[in-house]
């Protein structure tokens, strides 16, 4: 499907990977999934995801940092990010917008939820490569 919409998770919760996995399989998103932080920015550079949905708290770098590094990045820079952390505190939410996050969903958050901020933000991810 050439329009399918590429998404890479970068989730160390297996559960929590696995239901996003299904969910937007089942919508039609081709879904790549790394499990540390510090992979995060080499599977980037490497697949160009149209989105990246991104955990706050992960092995090896933080979601912030990954954020923050991939929008000093001009070759990624224009990458979308959906930040998710069960952190539900505004004050989390907008330091998440301030590393660089397109929005922040609150984990535990609705699929219905999830799947019109993926809809959004990977069509505003759209490039050629």
């Amino acid at each position: 499907m050439a329009d399918q919409k590429r998404i890479l998770l970068v989730e160390d919760e297996d559960n929590i990977a696995i239901a996003i996995e299904v969910l937007l399989g089942r919508a039609g998103y081709e879904l790549l999934r790394v499990s540390r932080g510090d992979q995060a920015l080499p599977n980037i550079r490497a697949q160009k995801p149209d989105l990246v949905l991104l955990d706050v708290t992960l092995p090896g770098l933080s979601g912030y940092e990954v954020c923050q590094r991939l929008r000093r990045d001009p070759e990624l820079a224009h990458t979308p990010v959906l930040m998710m952390s069960a952190r539900a505190s505004k004050a989390e939410q907008r330091k998440g917008v301030a590393m660089g996050a397109n929005a922040f969903l609150t984990k535990p958050f609705g699929m219905d939820d999830l799947l019109s901020a993926v809809a959004k933000w990977s069509e505003g991810g759209s490039h050629e490569s």
